[in-house]
């Protein structure tokens, strides 16, 4: 291993950056390339284990959820035992539930593995950027972390076509079999690649992390049992009255503990509590539609796993040319005329596509939707980042991006639950047109949802480049101006040093 040079900061080292280069991007693309891999694997897994809609939910949902809640905490636990230690223990939970979900029997088995794989995720995720910046000086750190956020981008878009590759190739299974070595090899390298750091210690809000994981999974149950139980039986009452009722005291919690995992005092900023209410907004349609999309394209127009992720490349891939357009646009006028043109285009390609939706309806038909709809979501990525940091001051910026990132994907499960839900109310699985039937009211609430988005998007304050972003709580002083880079944003007040925490990792991906 080459030498590490102590840096500034305790507990700061610099290990060799190729090393740390290599680690980090493969193990970012493997946790990344999981958050929709699976959706091009939804009708197998409901053909090869039997199951219904709830259990597809809880599929995607699981891993989504234990990620959105554990993030904050995974990152404090991280810069205090340190973060090597605890990017291995990440790394092996992912690999180990990877081969749990290989190996499930059945639809219980595979949600609990998911589950898993999203506490693996929660760990090693934001962690990859915390060392991948450590491992940087300063002058070469913009470039290492430009290539850190294609990386992530790369696998986000790839994932369904990835996912329908192996499983035309092999089978559903082998999505999650693809991980295993990789892992394990990421295992073998990591104490010679990476070195160890740790970053401040604090007391960990374990019991703020039980009542909101406890309270968001009353919610989604409550959602996802509805129109098979009933939306007034006991179950579904209770679920949802126990749900809110434990958000409610994570609130009450969260406002009296001293070290909170979710600072409610970040929230008198209007700007942040309105960025964070895009984000959400974004991945509620973002999340629910493409979780019915795939497999609307393949149960109805009767295409193939590979051919489905594929299609929804139009999609995914678009916001690789929308965010850098939407970066540089805002360095000229600011973010927020860009990320509330970049929502309107979300709601518009939903609403195209709940238009469009028949039983004859081809790809050449969705074709439009999904460029529509790719673009806008570029176009908010390009300076969602940039926004969420400038709203608060800058010795916030790290729970604050945490947040924002916890925040998004908690949009995404109830996106799936809610979309799903509606889809479950008007239709169902058992013909074509109970298929298209079930999914056009879901698609209208889905563009309603991120027009929603749009609306609040005109709330943020200091998007202006030439404004000062001051609106933070507890700011002394004008916020500096921020990269509109993504994977930059976060270091672009801390140019002299690396990440500080894991927490600032939580970046846009």
């Amino acid at each position: 291993m080459a030498d590490e040079t102590l840096l500034s900061g305790a507990g700061e080292t610099r290990g060799d950056p190729t090393r740390t280069a290599v680690m980090t991007g493969a193990a970012l693309f493997m946790v990344s390339l999981d958050n929709l891999v699976v959706t091009t694997a939804l009708p197998k897994i409901r053909e090869s284990l039997h199951t219904g809609l709830s259990g597809l939910e809880w599929t995607v949902n699981s891993y989504t959820l234990t990620f959105a809640v554990l993030l904050l905490t995974a990152s404090a636990v991280a810069d205090r035992f340190g973060r090597r230690r605890l990017f291995g223990i990440g790394m092996a939970i992912f690999t180990l539930a990877s081969a749990a979900a290989a190996l499930a029997p059945g639809i219980g088995t595979l949600i609990a593995a998911r589950a898993a794989q999203g506490l693996g995720a929660a760990i090693v995720m934001p962690l990859t950027l915390t060392m991948l910046s450590a491992a940087f000086p300063p002058e070469k750190r913009g470039a290492a972390l430009g290539i850190w956020g294609t990386i992530g981008g790369l696998a986000v878009a790839l994932g369904p076509v990835a996912g329908g590759i192996v499983i035309d190739s092999v089978s559903w299974q082998w999505i999650f079999w693809i991980n295993v070595p990789i892992g394990v090899l990421l295992l073998v390298l990591l104490p010679g690649w990476l070195a160890e750091s740790k970053g401040a210690s604090t007391r960990l809000d374990i019991t703020g992390t039980v009542l909101a994981s406890a309270g968001l999974f009353g919610l989604v149950l409550g959602l996802i049992r509805g129109n098979t139980a009933g939306w007034t039986s006991a179950e579904v009452v209770l679920s949802l009255i126990a749900g809110t009722g434990l958000l409610a005291l994570f609130l009450v919690w969260e406002s009296r503990t001293p070290t909170p995992m979710l600072p409610l005092r970040l929230f008198r900023s209007v700007s942040f509590s309105a960025v964070n209410a895009v984000a959400m907004l974004m991945y509620f349609g973002m999340f629910g539609a493409i979780f019915l999309l795939t497999q609307f394209i393949q149960n109805v127009q009767g295409v193939s796993p590979l051919g489905a992720g594929v299609r929804l490349l139009a999609w995914t891939a678009l916001t690789l040319v929308g965010a850098p357009i939407g970066g540089i646009l805002s360095d000229k006028i600011g973010g927020k005329p860009i990320v509330f043109v970049g929502m309107v285009l979300q709601a518009l390609g939903l609403a195209w596509i709940a238009v469009v939706l028949s039983e004859t309806t081809t790809f050449p038909d969705l074709l439009p939707a999904f460029l529509v709809s790719g673009l806008g979501m570029g176009l908010y990525f390009g300076p969602a980042a940039n926004l969420a940091l400038g709203s608060v001051s800058r010795s916030e910026e790290g729970i604050a991006s945490g947040a924002n990132n916890a925040i998004r994907e908690i949009g995404g499960v109830f996106g799936v639950a809610v979309l799903s839900a509606m889809f479950s109310a008007s239709g169902g699985y058992s013909s074509k047109h109970d298929m298209v039937t079930g999914m056009q009211p879901a698609m209208w609430v889905g563009a309603a949802v991120v027009g929603l988005g749009a609306l609040a998007a005109l709330l943020i304050r200091g998007g202006n480049p030439q404004e000062a972003a001051a609106s933070g709580a507890g700011s002394q002083a004008p916020a500096q101006k921020v990269s509109q880079a993504a994977p930059q944003a976060v270091l672009a007040r801390e140019t002299s040093g690396p990440v500080k925490s894991a927490d600032q990792a939580a970046a846009v991906l």
